[in-house]
């Protein structure tokens, strides 16, 4: 099954988790766009050490790899300018499965909430609320104040998934990559990708 998909990011912690979304996208027949935020970069150079340069797709999935392992490269991906109102992920007349932000800063889901469609990422999310497709925003924050909340339930009832970076700990993880894969599956199962890696919770029974 070939999926079309928007996949986004922004300036919050957790950019490797996005890494991997990629990298497991990768080897899936499907095509995606992709659109980063500046901040993104930024939370990725004080995290990981990483400075990008120019932002660049072929950067990312090249990033991506050295740092997960040499994939298939099936997904046809194309990289989207955040300021470009005029791409096509903006459009609802454009056929989409899903969009996901991961991670989302609170900014971003804030906006979303409130309809503020300022760049790429908060247009194309209103854009999926509105035509009623699935929407999956991951933050990553803690605590959580009333402001933030009160904006996930704005949210989750305009019927967006909201799926904070809160990896599970059943499956008794080795190393930071499968925590990354627990979010990934998560995010797959409501997209409807069947690629699971980690073994759902007392499955075998």
């Amino acid at each position: 099954m070939s999926h079309r998909f928007i996949i986004a990011s922004t300036g919050a912690s957790g950019a490797e988790f996005f890494l991997r979304l990629l990298h497991r996208l990768l080897p899936i027949a499907g095509n995606s766009d992709v659109i980063v935020s500046e901040n993104y970069y930024k939370v990725l150079a004080e995290e990981c050490e990483i400075h990008l340069g120019e932002p660049s797709l072929k950067g990312l999935i090249e990033l991506a790899e050295k740092k997960f392992g040499a994939t298939a490269r099936i997904h046809r991906m194309n990289f989207c300018d955040i300021r470009d109102i005029g791409a096509r992920a903006a459009s609802g007349s454009v056929s989409y499965s899903g969009m996901v932000i991961l991670p989302c800063s609170m900014k971003t889901l804030a906006a979303i909430a409130h309809g503020l469609s300022q760049n790429l990422i908060e247009r194309a999310a209103d854009v999926c609320l509105k035509e009623k497709r699935k929407l999956i925003i991951c933050p990553r924050e803690t605590p959580l104040s009333i402001v933030h909340l009160k904006n996930m339930l704005a949210l989750a009832e305009s019927g967006a998934v909201v799926m904070p970076i809160s990896p599970g700990y059943y499956h008794k993880p080795q190393n930071l990559v499968e925590l990354f894969d627990f979010m990934v599956d998560r995010i797959f199962a409501h997209l409807k990708i069947s690629d699971a890696i980690m073994q759902s919770w007392r499955d075998e029974e």
